[in-house]
């Protein structure tokens, strides 16, 4: 038997259809009296719903968070939650407005109370994300975990098939990468691979029908899964790669990370052949070796696009992202190789499969 070390992340989870209307009793748990609302621009209506349903303890809607969290965004939002002399924070949307949260607790440990509305899994780790000069920082810091996260299936039901296809495949790269994490354990594992699983089964029902409930509730669990593998381990060079070209090219996040993900996972099939045995299980295979080609398959069963180019990588993306990368690698079962690197995100760009 391995030896290892299990942190579980500290944090409170409601979840179940309508379980939104239990809003204003977690706030009180939290012991605040004036949250400030925090959506993207898209998503302001949503918001302006959360506040009437706080009524007084609402201290209003900032409706300005965008992805990968520019630096100037989030002092601009730690200013207005000082102005409005806000107590915490109730992030409503996905990654981006989730980490405009994480933000202002960096600075000022306002609590988060995450309400999660696509299946990036950001509120289940103390992970944040800050992009200045076209480079995205990244750190851990328990100040930005959220308190609280209420997991509502309801609220996934308008989340259009394209993007939940592309948020659940960004899901199940925290669940891949976690697999052959350099502390993951059995615990973890087993989290990673039911998450794998359940994305795997849910995400073609969603894209399908996409007023499917019970699918949007299976999804969702997939994602909380996938978020606490995320918060619970490192990660690897698929989350490198992808925080490079966010931070670099402003990719769209999502998307990115569904498409890089079989071409990262078929990097390591030789260096982490048994972790990634347990993800081709998952995905209904049975080797590490499948596991590049049946995540590509799945993608383009979503279908989610299969290019980087499509999302606005230029040809010379995968030069810099390689240079850049291997500049300062994370961890990985398979040393950075820049040649090997360049290659991958090159089949990437152009949307051919792994090889």
């Amino acid at each position: 038997m391995q030896s290892f070390i299990y942190q579980g992340m500290p944090s409170r989870v409601v979840f179940g259809a309508g379980s939104l209307a239990s809003l204003g009793e977690e706030i009180q748990r939290l012991g605040a009296e004036r949250a400030l609302i925090l959506t993207t621009p898209e998503q302001r209506a949503q918001g302006e719903r959360v506040a009437e349903l706080l009524g007084a303890r609402s201290a209003g809607v900032y409706p300005q968070a965008v992805m990968h969290v520019p630096l100037e965004v989030a002092q601009a939002a730690r200013a207005e939650a000082a102005r409005l002399g806000a107590d915490c924070c109730v992030a409503v949307g996905g990654g981006s407005t989730i980490g405009l949260g994480k933000a202002i607790a960096l600075d000022s440990g306002l609590p988060i109370l995450a309400i999660p509305t696509t299946y990036a899994g950001s509120e289940m780790t103390p992970i944040w994300g800050l992009t200045e000069n076209r480079l995205k920082k990244t750190g851990r810091d328990l100040r930005v975990l959220p308190k609280t996260v209420i997991y509502d299936p309801q609220l996934t039901l308008t989340l259009p098939p394209a993007i939940s296809a592309c948020s659940g495949m960004n899901a199940m790269a925290h669940a891949v990468e976690a697999l052959y994490a350099q502390d993951a354990n059995p615990i973890v594992s087993l989290m990673a691979e039911e998450s794998i699983r359940a994305l795997a089964e849910a995400l073609p029902e969603v894209v399908a029908d996409p007023l499917n409930e019970d699918a949007r509730g299976r999804a969702l669990y997939g994602a909380w899964l996938a978020g606490i593998c995320l918060g619970s381990v490192g990660m690897a060079i698929h989350h490198k790669l992808c925080h490079t070209l966010g931070g670099t090219f402003n990719l769209p996040h999502a998307q990115a990370h569904a498409i890089v993900l079989p071409h990262a996972a078929h990097y390591n099939r030789e260096a982490a052949a048994g972790p990634l045995t347990r993800a081709a299980r998952a995905l209904g295979g049975e080797r590490a070796e499948e596991v590049g080609a049946l995540l590509f398959a799945l993608n383009r069963k979503l279908g989610i696009p299969l290019a980087l180019e499509a999302i606005g990588l230029p040809p010379d993306g995968p030069a810099e992202t390689a240079r850049i990368a291997c500049a300062s690698p994370y961890y990985n079962p398979r040393p950075f190789e820049q040649a090997a690197i360049e290659a991958l995100l090159e089949r990437a760009r152009l949307g051919l499969p792994p090889a």
